[in-house]
């Protein structure tokens, strides 16, 4: 479900700092301003931690988008027989 345009977009005041490093526990709903263009960011997967470098096509989207959670499925290729 989308947020509601008069509400303005979601970041925690937390992201909205200023640091060097990257941020290591940014929000996954977070959603990518202006601001944060051309940094690298580390969002949690679930897993791990995957870094991000936000470019400028990225705006407006949110961070979630960018770290995906789900290993893509691939059949097993089956060996061939000896003859």
């Amino acid at each position: 479900m989308n947020r509601a345009k008069w509400k303005g977009f979601f970041t925690k005041p937390k992201d909205l700092e200023n640091k060097t490093q990257p941020l290591k526990k940014i929000s996954r709903n977070s959603e990518i301003i202006p601001k944060f263009n051309e940094k690298k960011f580390k969002v949690h997967n679930g897993k791990s931690f995957k870094e991000i470098a936000v470019t400028k096509d990225m705006l407006g989207h949110k961070f979630g988008e960018f770290a995906i959670t789900r290993v893509p499925f691939e059949f097993k290729k089956k060996k061939k027989k000896k003859k």
